[in-house]
């Protein structure tokens, strides 16, 4: 199925994008840096603690279901749940030698910097296509991402500019704020655009992002598939979902009505739900 999105400044003021799988080619990145930080945690678990196997992170499955596109602490805690273990949370100061929630996640996020200077950062050109366009149609833009090198991805993919306000993992931490799938960041982002979010658009690859595009009653929800889970991205409340940006649109002259147009649609190979954003 192939879906053609036409968005229409009349119906919305405002689109928040996430960042990794969305904008930039860094989600790859970063689920090697949370297999680097569980596998070799789980390795040394597995020589200490007796009858405890080792298990490697899965990235297939582990990585969405348990720390994609959520803060780097609720990750870390989500998986280790997972596994059956608890760590005290710590605190920020703890160093990789204690054993906490907090000292796993800066050593994430050390890995996770030195692969961004090692393999630099590029953004997805249909992304940035769409960002300007919005831009040029008066449509404001901002990035709503959990990680708190959002701001060093962005320059270093050189789009920084392009957007009228962020909203990130250091913002989540300073205004104690929900992380996803808490639809508090995307409200933090509307708040400062000074648009409703019935006149928001939430663009998101990660089921947390969906989750809190839907749970904060934006008035679209788009889900973008790069991993082959459209139909979860659907159950997780997308209005639509999208394999690439370039199949959103948007229109010089407002149109009456935001519209989906559906080509070579398979009934019999599609089970998901068809959705128009009104």
């Amino acid at each position: 199925m192939i879906v053609v999105i036409t968005l229409s400044p009349r119906d919305y003021d405002a689109v928040l994008f996430d960042l990794d799988g969305v904008l930039t080619r860094t989600a790859s990145v970063r689920a090697a840096a949370w297999k680097k930080l569980f596998d070799s945690f789980l390795e040394q678990r597995a020589t200490t603690h007796a009858g405890e196997p080792f298990v490697p992170f899965d990235m297939n499955t582990d990585y969405p279901r348990y720390v994609d596109g959520k803060p780097r602490y609720d990750g870390v805690t989500a998986f280790l749940e997972s596994r059956g273990i608890k760590l005290p949370s710590g605190a920020p100061e703890d160093g990789p030698d204690v054993q906490s929630v907090h000292a796993l996640g800066k050593l994430k996020d050390r890995y996770f910097l030195q692969n961004l200077k090692q393999h630099g950062v590029a953004p997805y050109e249909a992304a940035i296509a769409l960002v300007e366009k919005l831009r040029a149609q008066e449509i404001k833009t901002a990035v709503v991402s959990s990680s708190n090198n959002c701001a060093a991805v962005l320059e270093a993919a050189g789009i920084a500019q392009l957007f009228d306000t962020r909203v990130d993992g250091v913002d989540v931490t300073r205004l104690e704020l929900m992380g996803k799938p808490a639809p508090d960041a995307f409200l933090e982002a509307a708040h400062r655009l000074g648009v409703k979010p019935a006149r928001a658009v939430v663009v998101e690859d990660a089921i947390a992002g969906v989750e809190a595009g839907r749970a904060g009653q934006f008035g679209c929800v788009i889900g973008v598939d790069r991993r082959g889970q459209a139909q979860a991205l659907h159950e997780a409340g997308a209005d639509v979902v999208v394999q690439d940006m370039g199949q959103v649109h948007v229109a010089e002259e407002p149109p009456s009505a935001w519209s989906l147009v559906f080509e070579s649609f398979n009934p019999a190979q599609e089970g998901i739900r068809e959705s128009l954003c009104t």
